[in-house]
């Protein structure tokens, strides 16, 4: 299409006005009119001759006009003659054609916007290319008739749209109508963007701050009328700001902490805290940058413009009836949204989460994490153990699901019973025995001999050894299983009972001494005590006793609940007294009278020599 601008000539009105113009200066003409030249011989000069001669100055005197014209700054419309890979060949009405660059005549989208026989708006450019051509420009034609809105803009200081075309140094090529202006980066937007490539291609409204004619030079902002909206906006937004209102924004930016919203103006912050009822790992898990969401004003402090605002608000607290929707014994399903070291939390609904602590996973002592039952993700039920919704907590457990075994470890264990297992786990004070999967028996340290004293179990046993042991007693509510090995062989302490009774002497080995007497070993695995009052002679002075010496012994005290003996090494010495004055009555017993002390003590004399 031709350019309707007073400036903007076309080929044949220059060669109209030309025309003219030689007409009404035949002076100009006469000044490039070519020598005469010199009459030949039996030749004169006509008429037809001085047409040729006039013909051939006005052509020259038009040619000359012409270039003088194109020099003057002055927006041409030519014809498009062809399109090569490089330029737009145009005729503009001068000798030669004249040619444009191809990327001065491409679109947004790199496409030729001319086609062959087309209009196109031109202005020289100086010298020529290799084959002649003269040099021309499209993007000049365009920005100068594009200049004086832009002037208006500027001055008018009014926006205007822009195409931003090219990313360079600093900021962004934008196009005006045909001509080309700079956005710095500074002023793309309120906040800095990084990435400005993103923008290109794309149709901005700017605002023109910095102008200069005789240079070319275009500078725009965009930021400018963003400041202007955004006080526009923030103006509205105050008049009715207040707590609890419920207004609609944009989600403008996203941190680990929450997201700004921008409610027109002014920008909110919705805590992670205020966002859901539930739990979030990250802000990003409810909204995106760009959502439009209603949220709630919680807080506004006018003199700092500082507005928090919040998104669960609009909703019921779930937790006000859960202990109604929740009951204890209540199975429910849910999915998994953690696994801890201690546990797994399970989301029932948005908003409700609960525990399952890991010893209420399995039945079983042995699980060493909670991952080994579930993952996240995962879709589970559990029962509900325990509700408490001021601390917003549920309790729930896996395992009730199931049978719980100790239940029924009375009818399949009974006590009693010998049952067979594997050693697992050595403690301080006793052996665990697996006796099947998930139950495991305690054999104390007390019960692993009735002879020996043990003082830790690997004496004993080892890990991994299978061994036989007695049920001695279950407490199902406590998981708790006793178990003896001792209790498989005799116990000498019974039999020691069985068989001896106060009175009796015993002969016994000093194993060890204490600060009140000694222990004395008076039968396999039984040992009894010698008080260091009882520990003297028939004369009453006190022995000393060493471990390893062997005496006769009388026993005063038995106590079979508490498998104590009392030992006397004194009542030895009274009982041999004793006999012996039994011994010497026994021959005078058929004579008359008693015996004096004088005979007694005379016999006792011949008996020791």
């Amino acid at each position: 299409m031709p350019f309707d601008d007073p400036n903007v000539t076309s080929s044949t009105e220059q060669s109209e006005e030309h025309g003219a113009a030689a007409s009404q200066q035949p002076v100009a003409v006469q000044a490039h009119n070519p020598p005469e030249a010199k009459p030949t011989a039996g030749r004169p000069r006509n008429e037809e001759n001085m047409t040729e001669d006039f013909a051939t100055a006005l052509e020259s005197f038009e040619q000359e006009q012409s270039e003088q014209a194109l020099n003057e700054d002055r927006v041409l419309v030519g014809r498009v003659l062809s399109i090569t890979p490089q330029y737009v060949v145009v005729d503009v009405g001068l000798k030669s054609e004249g040619v444009v660059p191809i990327e001065e005549v491409k679109d947004h989208d790199g496409n030729v916007s001319f086609q062959p026989g087309e209009e196109i708006a031109v202005m020289q450019e100086k010298g020529h290319t290799e084959e002649g051509y003269v040099h021309l420009s499209h993007q000049k034609a365009q920005r100068l008739k594009a200049w004086d809105e832009i002037e208006k803009a500027y001055n008018d200081k009014s926006s205007i749209k822009a195409r931003a075309i090219d990313r360079i140094k600093g900021g962004l090529t934008v196009d005006i109508m045909g001509a080309r202006a700079f956005l710095p980066g500074s002023q793309v937007d309120l906040r800095p963007v990084r990435n400005l490539d993103a923008l290109k291609g794309h149709e901005l409204e700017v605002r023109i701050i910095k102008l200069n004619k005789k240079r070319g030079n275009i500078v725009v902002s965009r930021k400018q009328i963003l400041e202007e909206e955004q006080n526009d906006k923030k103006s509205k937004t105050l008049e009715h700001l207040n707590e609890d209102a419920v207004l609609t924004g944009t989600v403008k930016n996203l941190t680990d902490y929450g997201a700004f919203v921008d409610l027109g103006g002014i920008d909110g912050l919705l805590h992670i805290t205020d966002m859901s009822w539930g739990r979030l790992t990250h802000p990003r898990d409810l909204v995106q940058v760009g959502d439009q969401i209603q949220v709630k004003v919680l807080k506004f402090d006018r003199d700092k413009q500082r507005v928090s605002l919040g998104f669960k608000q609009l909703t019921p607290d779930p937790w006000l009836d859960a202990s109604e929707r929740y009951p204890i014994g209540a199975r429910v399903h849910g999915r998994v949204i953690s696994v801890t070291d201690y546990g797994a939390f399970i989301e029932l609904e948005q908003g409700i989460e609960g525990l399952v602590h890991v010893s209420e996973m399995t039945w079983s002592k042995r699980m060493k994490h909670p991952s080994k039952i579930v993952n996240v993700g995962d879709q589970v039920d559990a029962v509900v153990l325990n509700v408490n919704p001021q601390e917003r907590r549920i309790s729930l457990g896996l395992k009730q699901l199931e049978t719980n075994p100790w239940e029924s470890l009375h009818e399949k264990f009974p006590v009693g019973g010998v049952v067979e297992g594997k050693v697992r786990n050595l403690t301080d004070f006793g052996a665990f025995i697996e006796i099947e999967d998930g139950i495991d028996g305690l054999v104390h340290v007390s019960n692993l001999s009735w002879t020996k004293r043990v003082k830790h179990p690997s004496e004993v046993l080892k890990k991994g050894d299978k061994v036989k042991a007695v049920v001695l007693a279950i407490e199902p509510d406590n998981r708790r299983l006793s178990l003896g090995v001792k209790q498989l062989q005799p116990d000498v302490w019974e039999t020691f009972f069985e068989t001896h009774r106060v009175g009796d002497i015993i002969h016994g080995k000093v194993l060890r001494l204490a600060s009140f007497g000694a222990f004395i070993e008076i039968a396999d695995g039984v040992e009894g005590l010698c008080h260091n009052s009882e520990a003297s002679d028939e004369h009453g002075a006190p022995l000393k006793l060493e471990p390893g010496q062997e005496f006769d012994f009388k026993i005063i005290k038995m106590n079979p609940d508490e498998k104590k003996v009392g030992l006397s090494l004194r009542a030895v010495g009274e009982e041999a007294s004793r006999v012996e004055i039994e011994n010497y009555k026994a021959p005078a017993s058929s004579s008359p009278g008693a015996a004096t002390i004088g005979e007694l003590l005379s016999w006792k004399r011949e008996q020791q020599d």
